[in-house]
């Protein structure tokens, strides 16, 4: 397992990371179980969560379930020094969490303290904004995004806040470090600067989705990543399992996530078909496991510290995981190169 450095923090971070938002809906406490000790096994030390999970499906009765298991696992393993233990504050828009109201200092200051009792640890290593207050273009909102609707003002005025409070919740040992999550390259900029200004943490990751089918990160973001020291936290690097090629045909299998979640997110419409058959035909013309290439391929990209893997059985699991060790012919980059100039957006 390759380990990479988590911004400027010191911190290193295995190239696998283990997402666990299927855990307290379709995985039980000792499937979560299994797979840390697993996972561990293989040189991952990296685990990510939210107190938003699980999300297969999001509900109010499970919200905060797999932080729950995670602190589980911590408190009967004794494992923590051995784990980058990740988690997140939720942005606006749930009603069932802090009534659905923006990221604040008494809202982040709430959700850490619940974090911390029910993943039984006194500090985590990383603590992610889920997603902006101001809005922005990931889960599907590229086709509405609408930035000449944001407050500038508005928006520094929440960026100094929370960075504010970041800093505090640092000072008192309860976060090593802080990142972003769903965020665009001016709001990253604009954190980096207000705290390169004022003497607040500085931010060290962003976790947005990247794979195959959506790779708006390869621009941008990417040279953000490249000057200011910022990895990619990828997650979806799979796209909710269409590149698996397992729902190809219009398969539903059982107890997939997309006979919990509908569309998959907005995923699982017309477009991303024929661009799903074209890389699963690709892998295996070359021998490959669909989602290993999958997976390899985001591990080639320059920006990425990590890639965040979902496993709902300990086969998908070590299947993904193994793709730490699978190495990409240069036929097989030049072939997804080639269908990423036929299929530039297809989800």
């Amino acid at each position: 397992m390759k380990y990479n450095p988590l911004g400027r923090t010191g911190i290193a971070v295995s190239e696998i990371c283990l997402g666990t938002m299927t855990w307290g809906s379709q995985n039980s406490e000792a499937e979560a179980h299994e797979q840390l000790d697993y996972a561990l096994s293989r040189g991952v030390n990296f685990i990510d969560t939210a107190e938003l999970y699980p999300t297969t499906p999001l509900s109010e009765e499970t919200y905060g379930d797999t932080e729950r298991l995670i602190g589980s696992w911590l408190k009967a393993r004794g494992s923590r020094d051995r784990v980058v233990l990740a988690t997140k504050v939720a942005g606006p828009g749930r009603p069932y969490i802090r009534g659905g109201a923006p990221m604040t200092k008494d809202g982040m200051v709430a959700a850490i303290e619940g974090s911390l009792k029910r993943l039984n640890t006194d500090y985590v290593d990383l603590y992610q904004l889920h997603w902006p207050n101001r809005g922005h273009y990931h889960f599907r909102n590229a086709w509405t995004y609408s930035p000449w609707e944001q407050d500038r003002e508005k928006a520094e005025a929440d960026f100094v806040e929370l960075l504010e409070t970041a800093a505090d919740l640092h000072r008192q040992g309860k976060i090593r470090a802080l990142g972003l999550s769903n965020e665009t390259a001016w709001g990253t900029m604009q954190y980096l600067r207000l705290a390169e200004e004022k003497g607040l943490p500085r931010v060290a990751s962003i976790q947005n989705e990247y794979n195959l089918l959506y790779r708006a990160y390869d621009l941008d973001l990417a040279e953000l990543s490249h000057h200011e020291d910022i990895g990619l936290l990828a997650y979806s690097p799979l796209a909710a399992g269409l590149l698996t090629g397992k729902y190809l045909g219009g398969a539903r299998p059982e107890g997939s996530r997309l006979t919990r979640n509908g569309d998959l997110g907005g995923r699982f419409q017309p477009h991303q078909e024929p661009a799903v058959a074209a890389y699963v035909a690709l892998a295996r013309e070359h021998g490959l496991d669909p989602a290993q290439m999958a997976l390899a391929f985001c591990l080639t990209r320059p920006f990425t510290a990590s890639v965040i893997i979902g496993a709902t059985s300990m086969e998908q699991l070590k299947t993904d995981i193994a793709a730490a060790d699978v190495t990409l012919a240069p036929e097989v980059m030049n072939g997804i190169r080639a269908l990423h100039r036929r299929f530039p957006a297809p989800i």
